[in-house]
């Protein structure tokens, strides 16, 4: 039987497409442009959210026996003098004194109120989560600049049987409220020293390292 001209055609097309799916090496997504090893210019991150066990220390001025030093409960309150069981996970600290302060204006007169964050946990959305197979997979505070190189050195790199380079990243993205998904080359960047696999991190990105098949 005789295939037509057009049969030929999507034929072609086929092969082709299945050609460019295999050189993609399973790829996940779209990369992340590279980031510098060193930050040209240090910068201040966005503003620091309490989350649960986290150590507070709430300073009322002229009022030493409202101050205290607390930690916040895994439920995410927290209890000082003349206060029970008020919200501060979610918070920054400037709007946790003021919520204090509000709190203590029905007992004192016009209360100045400090919140330090002596030893800090920090939220989910604030952390970098590194899972998969890594040497020590873990939730890292996030810091200001912070780049995949930094994340990957506090978990201790890859493991044996890593397949650094089919790494993913899981980004959610606030203007449009959906999950991104990037690709990452980690293996380029620890074993090759490729500067380019270098990309820079932000607070609530989960990195996946998948072991390989072989």
């Amino acid at each position: 039987m005789r295939m037509g001209r057009n049969s030929k055609v999507l034929m072609g097309v086929s092969l082709v497409a299945l050609a460019l799916s295999g050189c993609a090496g399973g790829r996940s997504g779209p990369e992340l442009p590279p980031a510098s090893f060193v930050a040209m210019q240090e910068g201040p991150g966005e503003e620091y959210v309490i989350g649960p066990l986290d150590q507070l220390n709430i300073f009322v001025w002229r009022n030493p026996e409202l101050s205290a030093k607390v930690q916040v409960r895994p439920d995410g309150r927290i209890t000082t003098p003349l206060i029970t069981d008020m919200p501060a996970v979610g918070k920054s600290p400037t709007m946790l004194a003021q919520d204090i302060k509000l709190a203590l204006s029905e007992y004192i007169r016009d209360p100045l109120v400090s919140v330090i964050v002596d030893n800090f946990a920090g939220t989910y959305s604030q952390q970098v989560r590194v899972v998969g197979a890594t040497e020590k997979p873990a939730s890292i505070p996030f810091r200001a600049n912070m780049t995949l190189l930094d994340a990957m050195i506090s978990v201790g790199g890859l493991s044996e049987f890593a397949s650094g380079n089919r790494a993913r990243l899981i980004r959610f993205d606030r203007v449009s409220g959906r999950q991104r998904e990037y690709s990452l080359r980690i293996g380029n960047l620890l074993k090759r020293g490729d500067t380019t696999a270098n990309v820079r991190l932000q607070p609530g990105d989960v990195i996946i390292i998948p072991e390989s098949a072989f």
